[in-house]
């Protein structure tokens, strides 16, 4: 599986790029079909609560999964997205068999 993860308009810790390896890495053991996983970090342009935007995309074979979240934190944006593909991931799980 390849990851890619792309902080826009700001450069991403090593703890926030080690935690979305660490989810992305459970995601991907529940379903090896999975090819890439791409994570786009941005912070909306006003300071305030909720500036923080996860996207995240799940490529699979014929299907493309996608999700986005707004929060306070990019931890808690890449949980939630993760959290709202869990039901896709496991249809297309029971469709293939």
């Amino acid at each position: 599986m390849e990851l890619k993860i792309q902080a826009i308009h700001f450069d991403a810790t090593e703890k926030l790029q080690a935690f979305i390896e660490k989810k992305t890495a459970k995601v991907a053991k529940r379903n090896e079909e999975i090819s890439k996983i791409e994570v786009a970090l941005k912070v909306v342009k006003p300071e305030t609560n909720l500036n923080k935007e996860v996207s995240m995309h799940i490529f699979l074979p014929g299907e493309e999964l996608h999700a986005e979240k707004v929060c306070d934190t990019f931890e808690e944006g890449v949980d939630l997205c993760i959290e709202a593909l869990e039901r896709p991931l496991e249809k297309y799980k029971e469709k293939r068999r």
